[in-house]
């Protein structure tokens, strides 16, 4: 059973380091294929176990005692009281059940709407809605009702307070801001936050990362030099020990470490050259060793991975400047070199959790450290396949017209590299045309992958990405997109110090937004995240956190304690729920993919293809336009959910 989980916990780690960077590759206008994902992942997996090898005695049996390891203590627990888990193991899955049927009726076959939305008539550019799936109301049930509101928070500020602000001194313009090629006035409430919150919500959101890391530097930095003191007293300390207490070998660190950083500079797909191998090496030791020491202090949720990684490409994408590698064609091999060393990273705490465990029950450390690297390779793969295929499911093709502007792309040796092309060409509405990759605001039109006409050079179609596409309505449709808020701020930081060539204005906006929270003593990052999140995304976590308040009420009142509530049958229904949703999404989105052929030649959108043939959507009618049936059926959730953690 210790074998099977830390195989298995491998995943949860692999896929936070891969989605909080790779997705920035999309937002940049470049495409994400399954090898890229997969080797980045497969590189910083490996790399994560590699380093933990000389360190493990180090930490965690030197530090025992001092070094809790909560994760892994609390499923060293359920190993030895596995016989417990029969009743929680059914509440787990008839939360599941129930999430992926929900999702599965709303998001597959449409039954009732996925984003119930209010728009002010009287208030112009105010609006409100909510993305009423089963995952989020989970999601805002464990994190709280202090964060949930927080993030509902920095969401009303964005819809109600920046958006109608913008509409509000903006629409008596006669000339676009900046570059744009719409005036205000004629924006809609999501175009004015695709053009402006966005960089002031990226702008809060990169600045308080960093003040969470500048907050973080004392016991970063002490991290970094007690692992090290106890790394030089435990590399001679090898003879005669027992099974529990046998290693891989200390050579295979620095060989695997080597290869690997070889194998990288040889994949030109990468981007990566024989800095930044070496760049991955160093940042990947130096984080891993403060990865495990923060996990052994306060758990692996509170691990602040993505702080690290803005910190390492940072220090990157500085160096790079400093010897001249500036311009675009560096962006790739900058984002690659976060992404192996986040993995890296955070596969470094998971790893030392799970070494803890084995600790505690008396595991042998080499067959764990062999059974992540097979949990990592594995992970790798299947992470690369999932996100690729989500990108590519709600990926849309819109028409987009820039009268007058033309994007020629640029030669290699070029020394203005805005617009680029390698060559490629996409059929879409029964014509070829060229595709382009705008890498910098040109004229007009904002960076990402485009269309062009081969004759006239004129825009005519974007290629929004699935991941962080800023597209949110077509012809006045919601369409559904997946947000990555970190992403985002690895591509603001890469841009910002490699091509010089931003918004200034709207990101500090953004910044002392965050430095005036940060004033008021309340905490800046929650807040910052969600101006920069949809406000669908913040108010169905918010109505989950509501919940949890309720049964937080109960619990101050006496009838239950807040031990019970944090490890009671409410986090643990809501943990289904999340699991529930999120596989139904995937399996939606296999299924959207399978029939995209189909859905091209009866001309509906891939995503609503599914409900298109079983036609569950129009034999229901007004029913599943209504947004008081969708919040209706929400609520009904949130009521299900309040009475099994009530239990």
């Amino acid at each position: 059973n210790n074998i099977v989980q830390t195989t298995g916990s491998a995943g949860e780690s692999i896929a936070a380091g891969i989605v909080f960077t790779l997705p920035a590759i999309l937002l940049m206008g470049y495409d994400l294929t399954v090898g890229k994902v997969a080797v980045i992942a497969v590189a910083g997996g490996v790399m994560g176990v590699l380093l933990m090898i000389p360190l493990r005695r180090a930490l965690i049996v030197k530090e025992h005692g001092r070094l809790t390891y909560p994760e892994g203590t609390a499923c060293a627990e359920v190993l030895v009281a596995g016989e417990r888990g029969g009743v929680q193991a059914k509440r787990l899955f008839q939360a599941f059940g129930l999430a992926f049927g929900y999702k599965f009726l709303m998001a597959g076959l449409k039954a009732w709407r996925e984003y119930p939305t209010w728009t002010s008539r009287s208030y112009q550019g105010a609006s409100i809605s909510a993305e009423v799936s089963p995952e989020l109301l989970g999601v805002g049930y464990i994190i709280g009702p202090r964060i949930a509101g927080y993030l509902f928070a920095g969401g009303s500020l964005a819809y109600l307070v920046l958006i109608p602000a913008i509409k509000l001194f903006g629409s008596g313009l006669t000339t676009p801001i900046f570059a744009e090629t719409k005036l205000i006035a004629d924006m809609s409430p999501s175009e004015v936050r695709a053009e402006f919150v966005f960089y002031i919500g990226a702008g809060a959101v990169a600045s308080a990362g960093i003040i969470a890391l500048i907050r973080g530097l004392p016991t970063i930095v002490g991290a970094f030099r007690s692992g090290f003191q106890d790394l030089r007293g435990s590399l001679d300390e090898r003879a005669g020990r027992l099974r529990t207490d046998v290693d891989l070998p200390t050579w295979v660190t620095p060989v695997g470490a080597a290869a690997l950083a070889l194998i990288l500079t040889l994949l030109p797909q990468l981007a990566v050259n024989l800095l930044g191998a070496v760049l991955i090496v160093v940042f990947g030791f130096f984080f891993s060793v403060v990865s495990s020491r923060i996990t052994g202090q306060i758990g692996v949720t509170a691990n602040p991975i993505s702080g690290m990684t803005i910190a390492a490409l940072i220090g990157t994408t500085s160096i790079f400047l400093l010897i001249g590698w500036t311009g675009v064609d560096y962006r790739v091999g900058a984002i690659s070199i976060a992404g192996v060393i986040a993995v890296s990273a955070a596969l470094a705490g998971t790893t030392s959790q799970d070494l803890k465990t084995g600790f505690l029950v008396g595991a042998t450390p080499r067959r764990q450290q062999l059974a992540i690297v097979v949990g990592a390779v594995t992970s790798a793969l299947a992470i690369g396949w999932t996100l690729t295929l989500l990108n590519n499911t709600y990926t849309n093709i819109v028409p987009e017209s820039h009268p007058g502007v033309t994007l020629e792309a640029a030669a290699p040796d070029a020394p203005d590299r805005s617009v680029t092309a390698s060559g490629e060409r996409m059929g879409h509405a029964g014509q070829e045309w060229d595709v382009v990759r705008v890498n910098v605001p040109t004229e007009g039109v904002q960076p990402g992958k485009y269309l062009v006409d081969p004759e006239s050079r004129e825009v005519a179609f974007l290629v929004d990405p699935g991941i962080g596409g800023r597209v949110r309505e077509i012809d006045g449709n919601p369409v559904t997109k997946l947000d990555s808020p970190k992403a985002t701020i690895m591509a603001l930081v890469t841009d910002g110090i490699l091509t010089q060539k931003l918004p200034w204005g709207l990101v500090l906006i953004g910044v002392f937004l965050t430095l005036s929270i940060e004033l008021m003593g309340l905490q800046s990052l929650p807040i910052a995240v969600g101006v920069y999140l949809p406000i669908s995304t913040s108010a169905s976590m918010f109505a989950g956190g509501v919940v949890r308040w309720l049964i937080d009420r109960r619990s101050r009142s006496g009838e239950r304690s807040i031990v019970e509530v944090e490890s009671g049958p409410g986090v643990l229904f809501s943990s289904g729920l999340i699991a529930g949703g999120a596989i139904a999404g995937i399996v939606i989105a296999g299924v959207a993919a399978a029939l995209v052929g189909r859905a091209e030649a009866a001309q509906v959108p891939a995503a609503d293809y599914l409900a298109h043939v079983v036609g569950l959507q129009g034999g229901l009618g007004a029913f599943a336009q209504s947004d008081l049936v969708s919040l209706a059926v929400f609520a009904g959730l949130g009521f299900i959910l309040y009475r099994v953690a009530s239990r």
